[in-house]
């Protein structure tokens, strides 16, 4: 309702409905492209590495990636120094690899299909505490373990915090209970008033001996 309203209003800056602006755009140059392909649209902006094609595929810090549709590159890789490659930095468990001829993408993903998809923030975590160990040569699966060990460290973090949290929130509830007061004992040195009222107590008449 309120976009309709905005279009069909006059603009300010334009001193025309922005609709009437659209309609005269469109009779002049014709609907303007639109995204079909969602994918490749947004391999288009990601970013940009090159890499040299091997005989198992593309090495990309320390992980390799590889797919049968390779084989004919690979055959021929001689024939070119290196592949324009785009990666997805949320998620690095595939690439986008241009064509030799430069007009589509080829999306090829671990070349060890086992393997968890993995961020770059994570990747570069884990390669820095395996440096950090002393490990000068990294392997792929070297850094997948640490990954693993990350995470699992994350999620026994996220455990606990939420067990804390469950435990606070019963302690919240003693601390908000109301005490109940301390019971006052009698006072002993109170006489009951109706007990002067009473005879004296009289001694039995006869007492029967067993």
């Amino acid at each position: 309702m309120a976009v309709g309203t905005y279009h069909g209003s006059v603009h300010n800056g334009l001193l025309q409905p922005p609709a009437a602006r659209w309609a005269e755009a469109v009779a002049r140059v014709g609907v303007p492209a639109v995204v079909t392909r969602a994918t490749s649209f947004l391999v288009d902006f990601l970013p940009i590495l090159r890499r040299t094609l091997t005989r198992t595929g593309f090495v990309i810090d320390h992980i390799h990636y590889y797919a049968d549709a390779l084989k004919p590159w690979i055959a021929r890789r001689e024939r070119w120094p290196s592949f324009l490659i785009r990666r997805d930095p949320r998620d690095i468990s595939r690439i986008w690899v241009l064509e030799p001829e430069g007009q589509h993408y080829l999306e090829i993903p671990y070349r060890t299909l086992s393997h968890p998809a993995v961020t770059l923030w994570e990747q570069r975590q884990a390669l820095a505490k395996l440096r950090q160990q002393g490990r000068e040569q990294v392997d792929e699966s070297a850094l997948f373990r640490m990954i693993g060990q990350m995470r699992e460290i994350v999620t026994s973090a996220q455990k606990a915090t939420r067990k804390a949290r469950r435990d606070a929130d019963r302690r919240q509830h003693l601390k908000t209970s109301a005490r109940p007061d301390k019971p006052v004992p009698p006072d002993t040195d109170i006489a009951d008033p109706q007990a002067d009222n009473l005879p004296p107590a009289k001694p039995f008449d006869q007492i029967e001996e067993w």
